[in-house]
């Protein structure tokens, strides 16, 4: 008997009916993405128009009358320059000590037995549920006894050990409690302590999560306005927050142009930070409906 030969069949294109149907779907999420997107894109165009255009009705997007006036003032009129330097090294601080404090409270809530572990865990939850207008007084009144009126101290401390620290201890015990119980007991066979667990096994897989944390701590520091508000007394250990509302002429009226082109550069490191952790963010959010 002669052998005959297989002839691999060769791929089709995809027939009309599925690319029509992925076409439209591109067409309804770019369609659904137009809200999101005009007021950004208005906002850095908006940089660009003299003060009677942005007020204009109907708004309009693109400049009619292009100047200059407004975004060259940005770092002119008020120092402008080292406020955004304030609140990115705040951010970045907050948001590095914070996953590791939230990720060692959320590995103990998730994998160490000790007494009262889900009585301690619901009262930690339930500060979520206390606004941060009603803590305010005792916190002042505790800075104010330290001396750290007028400091950046008080921005970094607060939010670290603040209930603003509750997601992010929630998110890491969610997480945690999805590991294989195996991945411990090989990591003990092989001499390593609890620490030696989280440090090497647990928090280095934990990257959904941190990504989570990260982009909520670092967009909840960058943009605090309250606090520093509250703690801030000198123009130049303003936050961006605070120091957007600074921008004012002789007369006392707001230099609108300025603001908006001031604002449209405080989302540039929040865009930067989602655009590279944008993935991982999703799936620790996912992970933080797993029962425990």
């Amino acid at each position: 008997m002669r052998s005959e030969k297989v002839v691999p069949r060769r791929r089709g294109r995809a027939p009309w009916s599925a690319v029509a149907s992925k076409a439209t779907l591109y067409l309804l999420l770019t369609v659904l993405s137009i809200p999101f997107v005009y007021p950004t894109v208005w906002m850095v165009l908006a940089a660009f128009k003299p003060s009677h255009e942005i007020f204009a009705t109907p708004p309009t997007l693109l400049p009619k009358e292009w100047t200059l006036d407004g975004v060259s003032k940005i770092f002119t009129a008020t120092p402008f320059a080292r406020q955004y330097v304030n609140s990115l090294y705040i951010a970045v601080i907050v948001t590095a000590v914070s996953i590791v404090v939230c990720a060692l409270a959320g590995y103990a809530f998730a994998r160490i037995r000790f007494p009262f572990r889900n009585g301690l865990f619901l009262v930690l939850v339930s500060a979520l549920m206390v606004p941060g207008e009603v803590t305010i007084i005792p916190i002042f009144r505790w800075v104010s006894e330290l001396g750290w009126m007028d400091t950046h101290w008080p921005l970094i401390i607060v939010p670290i050990f603040g209930p603003q620290c509750v997601v992010g201890v929630f998110i890491f015990r969610q997480f945690f409690l999805s590991l294989p119980v195996e991945l411990e007991e090989a990591a003990r066979l092989d001499g390593l302590g609890r620490l030696g667990i989280f440090a090497r096994i647990a928090f280095p897989l934990a990257g959904p999560a941190i990504a989570a944390v990260a982009i909520m701590k670092f967009l909840n520091s960058f943009n605090m306005y309250f606090e520093p508000l509250i703690f801030l007394r000198s123009e130049e250990r303003f936050t961006v927050g605070l120091g957007l509302t600074q921008f004012q002429d002789v007369y006392g009226e707001p230099m609108y142009s300025t603001q908006i082109g001031a604002t449209a550069l405080t989302v540039i490191p929040i865009l930067i930070v989602f655009l590279f952790a944008q993935r991982q963010f999703v799936e620790g959010l996912a992970r933080t409906g797993v029962k425990g």
